[in-house]
């Protein structure tokens, strides 16, 4: 362990052209995929603290990081909601690590200025939806190949990608060919609703938002692409949810169009989905009530043919 340790502090040396060491290390609270520690390096006489995330390499990346790392730019770039600055990443010993600046957050809820930040985030446009590389939602690649058509989109690189994985993992037969059904009737929630590909966090539940002492409202762990801002504001609601002035704040920055609540189910879905190929427990039965919600919508609660 020392060796990986002594690798990361060459490297973020060498990116911040200083003669820091490590002189100390103490695990902290950071999620159930990745270890997380909380760094201490001195520079000359003075201390400064650095959050470092370490992960044996995935699968599915050579280092599931870099994505981290490029998403963290995208959205500081921005200058809407705050993130921690993305210092360094790398491999050492073939755990892969990613450095970041150690924030503070220990403030309270911010939850107005929240939302007014997320609906900023959300004015920034691209002309696809999709991203420039792939990248991970929770430990699940997820397929950002540019796209012209959110429906074509979410079609097959969200709600397909995560009913093939649930249907590889068990998921019972009846609820993929739901879905399946439910998937080729995307067009009829959006009633020809101009969407723009907005920039998103990707993973945006309430554990991945707090706030700094100073009252910054800080993101993390993105799985940032461009889409629906719906997409987004959706997965506020899992998981805990935020307050109802973040989403007064939301919508009066961003208003939403008609149909939201249905569509909220749809966007929600696969995140669920996703949940049951990662950890699997009752995710599938969640999904299952979804997907009969979404049916009974466009069969206006007549039927579900999947029981």
């Amino acid at each position: 362990m020392n060796g990986i340790w002594q690798q990361i502090e060459a490297q973020l040396r060498e990116t911040l052209n200083q003669t820091l060491h490590f002189t100390q290390r103490q695990t902290v609270t950071g999620g159930c995929i990745n270890e997380t520690w909380r760094i201490t390096a001195k520079h000359h006489a003075q201390s400064q603290h650095y959050f470092v995330k370490l992960q044996p390499s995935a699968q599915h990346h050579n280092n599931p990081f870099a994505v981290e790392f490029y998403g963290l730019q995208a959205l500081a770039e921005t200058q809407t909601l705050r993130v921690p600055q993305a210092l360094a990443y790398g491999q050492a010993e073939g755990t892969a690590f990613l450095v970041m600046e150690y924030l503070n957050l220990s403030g309270r809820t911010q939850a107005k200025k929240a939302g007014e930040q997320l609906a900023a985030l959300h004015h920034h446009y691209a002309s696809d939806f999709g991203w420039t590389m792939n990248n991970l939602i929770g430990n699940s690649v997820q397929i950002n190949t540019p796209c012209p058509d959110w429906l074509s989109f979410w079609r097959k690189h969200r709600l397909g990608v995560q009913l093939d994985l649930a249907q590889q993992n068990g998921i019972h037969s009846s609820i993929y060919q739901a879905g399946q059904t439910l998937s080729m009737q995307l067009d009829q929630f959006f009633d020809q609703r101009e969407i723009k590909p907005s920039l998103l966090h990707g993973d945006l539940w309430a554990g991945n938002l707090a706030y700094t002492p100073s009252g910054e409202v800080v993101v993390y762990d993105p799985a940032v692409y461009y889409g629906d801002h719906e997409a987004d504001l959706a997965m506020t609601t899992l998981f805990g949810g935020f307050s109802s002035d973040f989403y007064e704040a939301y919508h009066h920055h961003y208003p939403l169009a008609q149909g939201y609540e249905v569509r909220k189910d749809l966007y929600n879905l696969y995140h669920i989905l996703n949940h049951y190929n990662l950890f699997g427990g009752g995710y599938d039965q969640q999904a299952k009530r979804m997907i009969q919600r979404l049916l009974a919508e466009l069969n206006e609660g007549l039927y579900y043919p999947y029981d």
